[in-house]
């Protein structure tokens, strides 16, 4: 009974979901759009809020029916066989540790709107944010999906009151409809391309599921409601930095202080840090749970099956920790950003995506294969916009999947060299 009241809800998986996706980019993404795309960056993100429903859908419904840890990997698996869906877990766990540190020194964007620091300053902060998310998943996923509901509902309500002070005239002579014409839909891509970052995370629920309540009755919901806010809120704050214009640094603080008459660097950089770290957070958590899984399934050494009286895989989780330690320091001394390895990151995700709703095509029901096309097409746009910034992903496909190959290889011809010898 105690163990049910500890899982979560639709609604605490929405805040979880929200939060991931809002993270580090609601307050950034938009501004990065419109100078790609200027008002056709509203394009953009009205397109990809609409494009990404069928595929959280598709998750949502996968992971109700094949609950497990491992995620799209277990999908894959299931339809595929071992090496395939191996090869996806391993391509996700390799690029996420990148991902995450990338995420915390985006975050620190913010922190830059509320505090000038030194760089050695900085990099001590950035680990200090490690060893909170020691603390916030050691107990578990549900505490802070209880703290990222609040969270969520706050950024909604902020984005809700700047939208509520625009003025209604204004919008009227917006220069949108006038420039229909004149919008570059290869620039539109280019900025639906780089927003689709934004998006990163809908997979990651799916590591989750066996932390809900009841996955098959709250995920899809929890899914479909985190995307809807999520697009509400990006596409609210593309329209209103195209409403009101301004040279801040951040552009949403801009606008927070012509609508609000000042304090947008302390709301806004508050925000953006929080979701930041909540971001990283729930990637955290399910990275872990996927390094654990890989570990049962003999993939990974067996010292990562390890899990706490909290059933946290902790030594997944101190691993993982490590790493992103080491990948922030060796940014800090190389003087790098890790912010180019954005779309690397992107085109792994959409081999992720992809290959969930292949495999969604043999788990799923006959019906819902019209949701399942829509799916692929979208992974399909994402990749002929990525273009060449795919190969990183097809770059780790071809190193890890031969080697999974040899590996099952290994172990099936040492268990009929066992079935002979009996």
């Amino acid at each position: 009974m105690s163990n049910h009241n500890n899982k979560i809800g639709r609604l605490q998986g929405a805040a979880l979901l929200a939060t991931t996706l809002l993270g580090t980019s609601v307050f950034i993404l938009p501004q990065m759009t419109i100078n790609i795309a200027a008002s056709g960056a509203l394009l953009a993100w009205i397109g990809l809020t609409l494009a990404i429903i069928p595929v959280a859908l598709v998750f949502g419904k996968l992971a109700g029916k094949f609950p497990h840890a491992a995620g799209p990997a277990f999908f894959v698996e299931k339809a595929f066989g071992v090496v395939a869906g191996r090869t996806i877990g391993m391509i996700f766990l390799l690029v996420v540790p990148l991902g995450a540190p990338a995420a915390i020194l985006m975050t620190f964007q913010f922190v830059d709107s509320l505090i000038s620091m030194s760089p050695t300053v900085q990099w001590l902060m950035q680990l200090a944010v490690l060893i909170l998310l020691f603390a916030l998943n050691y107990r578990g996923i549900q505490i802070s999906a209880k703290l990222q509901l609040g969270l969520t509902l706050t950024i909604v309500a902020v984005v809700a009151i700047l939208f509520g002070q625009s003025e209604p005239t204004q919008m009227s002579e917006l220069v949108i409809p006038a420039q229909l014409s004149d919008i570059n839909i290869d620039l539109v891509l280019v900025a639906t391309g780089l927003a689709f970052w934004s998006f990163l995370g809908v997979e990651a629920m799916a590591h989750l599921a066996n932390d809900f309540k009841d996955p098959e009755k709250d995920l899809i919901p929890a899914l479909l409601l985190g995307c809807i806010i999520v697009g509400l809120i990006y596409v609210a704050c593309t329209y209103l930095q195209l409403l009101y214009p301004n040279n801040n640094k951040l552009a949403m603080v801009g606008v927070f202080d012509l609508l609000l008459g000042g304090y947008g660097a302390q709301v806004i950089g508050v925000l953006g840090i929080a979701g930041g770290i909540a971001t990283v957070n729930v990637y955290t958590a399910s990275l872990a749970r996927l390094a654990w899984s890989l570990s049962n399934d003999g993939v990974l050494p067996a010292y990562f099956k390890t899990v706490n009286h909290y059933q946290v895989p902790v030594r997944a989780l101190n691993t993982l920790l490590c790493i992103m330690a080491v990948v922030i320091t060796v940014t800090f001394l190389t003087g790098k950003h890790l912010e180019d390895l954005i779309t690397w990151v992107n085109g792994v995700f959409v081999i992720i995506y992809f290959s969930s709703m292949l495999a969604a095509i043999k788990l799923l029901k006959k019906n819902q294969t019209p949701l399942i096309i829509l799916g692929c097409l979208f992974c399909f746009a994402l990749m002929w916009g990525l273009g060449w910034q795919m190969g990183y992903a097809i770059l780790l496909i071809l190193i890890t999947a031969p080697l999974l190959y040899w590996q099952e290889s290994n172990k099936q011809n040492k268990s009929h060299l066992q079935i002979d010898a009996l």
